[in-house]
């Protein structure tokens, strides 16, 4: 298997899992950041957009919501179960200008610059080429139109994120991450430089630092079994995950951490 394609078996897998809990209360991060991303890109009534790794729906129905009857959103993901959720959230609130469908940014089979904006969020960075994802963004949106893409800024989740990984180690050290794929872009720097690489110049970046409120340590376990933390979890047998469970609570209950830290960066590009 190559390396991409193992990407897109690990994204699929690991959001599929996911899904049970990816919109659960506790999880606000992925609307906030969503709706934020939607905010900064400055639809208007009538625009045609596309969402790849839409996830459940967090961008592409506020981007839905904005663009109104006479213009259209496509959101994209590899993971169906999340596509599930969102096609539920979009007919609960009577959208029928939206579509979801599983897909992929490297062979999104649509025709060339025919978008007016294009939408990625935390979702970049799952690809092992990202200048390559760049381009086939790029590819699709028209003259005029507008590339946003939003991704995770240093310190993940800190100080919560050390701790699981400290759990995960005790019993597994073979699963213990010291890379993350979000890290290779978290600063404006890094993330402009894969954007020149996939042909886009002259993008405002700009980081955003913030945190995400932890009410209470199930609060915590939720972002872990509602995120990409999931993943590592699924491999652990029942036992072990009860042992990381618990550490988990304990740690928050323990520390008196009530919040982890969240900083983003948002990317906007208009192609001239």
């Amino acid at each position: 298997m190559s390396d991409l394609d193992a990407a897109r078996a690990k994204a699929a897998s690991t959001y599929n899992a996911a899904s049970d809990q990816y919109d659960d209360a506790a999880n606000s991060f992925w609307s906030r950041f969503g709706e934020r991303t939607i905010e900064r890109l400055g639809l208007k009534p009538g625009d045609r957009v596309l969402d790849v790794c839409c996830g459940s729906g967090a961008s592409a129905i506020p981007a839905a919501e904005r663009v109104g009857p006479s213009g259209s959103v496509l959101g994209v993901d590899l993971a169906e179960r999340l596509l599930e959720r969102a096609r539920a959230k979009a007919a609960a609130r009577g959208l029928e200008n939206i579509e979801f469908r599983v897909g992929d940014m490297l062979d999104l089979r649509l025709p060339g610059e025919s978008l007016d904006a294009v939408v990625c969020v935390f979702g970049i960075f799952f690809v092992p080429d990202m200048a390559a994802a760049v381009r086939s963004l790029w590819s699709v949106l028209r003259p005029g139109g507008t590339l946003a893409i939003t991704t995770w800024g240093p310190r993940f989740f800190e100080p919560a994120s050390t701790a699981f990984w400290r759990s995960i180690e005790e019993l597994r050290p073979d699963l213990r991450k010291k890379f993350n794929p979000w890290d290779r872009v978290v600063d404006p720097a890094a993330l402009d430089e894969v954007l020149l690489e996939g042909g886009v110049a002259g993008a405002e970046i700009v980081p955003e630092r913030g945190e995400h409120r932890i009410a209470s340590p199930e609060a915590w376990w939720s972002a872990i079994m509602g995120s990409g933390y999931r993943g590592t979890i699924e491999q652990l047998t029942w036992a072990e995950r009860e042992h990381v469970r618990t550490t988990n609570l304990r740690y928050i209950e323990e520390s008196g951490v009530d919040a982890v830290e969240a900083n983003v960066v948002y990317a906007t590009a208009r192609k001239s």
